[in-house]
């Protein structure tokens, strides 16, 4: 304290107040930090700054001895929601920068990383309102594919899974969100759920 106020008579107020925010953003993010491990931060860090927002168990596997200690290190990030599992080889990084752990994607992206970007469309009433065909808000994105059924939660968002013996490729067609690529119903086949 007796430090910062001998700065305080050396310096003019606005510099003061500058200083003092910034090592007070120095704190709160030692604070955010607090409680991962150094493993865990290298393994967050290179992910932020390679920009995978989305990665795999490949991704990271040059960080570990082995599988059993990826397994674990990946279960302790999951734990700490620093990482949500999307699908059995594939997580979602919860960047840094999210407030108390609170972060969204598009559900579109969450959905074509979820299926690998393949075998799927978005339909219902979610591709209604893509297209602007109405203006209702869906409760749920149904999403049409061949090898996944059943409801998930994600974010905020609820995905309802519709399993399909085989998709038509004249129903959908790739859209793109935020540079990257989705499968949504095409705007024909969408009037039919007005």
């Amino acid at each position: 304290m007796v430090f910062f106020l001998a700065l305080n008579l050396a310096l003019d107020t606005k510099k003061f107040i500058y200083l003092l925010h910034q090592s007070l953003n120095i704190i709160d993010f030692a604070v955010t930090m607090k409680g991962l491990s150094k493993k865990e931060i290298e393994i967050i860090s290179w992910l932020e700054l390679e920009k995978k927002r989305f990665f795999t168990r490949k991704d990271v596997k040059k960080f570990f001895k082995n599988e059993h200690e990826m397994s674990i290190y990946l279960n302790i990030l999951k734990n700490k929601k620093r990482i949500l599992r999307i699908n059995k080889s594939k997580y979602y990084l919860i960047p840094i920068q999210a407030y108390k752990d609170q972060w969204a994607e598009h559900p579109y992206i969450i959905i074509d990383e979820m299926l690998n970007g393949r075998n799927y469309y978005i339909g219902g009433i979610s591709a209604a309102n893509y297209w602007g065909l109405t203006e209702q808000v869906p409760v749920e994105i149904s999403v049409y594919c061949i090898n996944k059924q059943g409801t998930k939660k994600i974010f905020n968002s609820t995905i309802n899974f519709k399993r399909q013996r085989k998709l038509d490729l004249k129903v959908y067609t790739t859209k793109f969100i935020k540079e990257h690529s989705f499968n949504i119903a095409t705007k024909p086949e969408s009037k039919k759920w007005i």
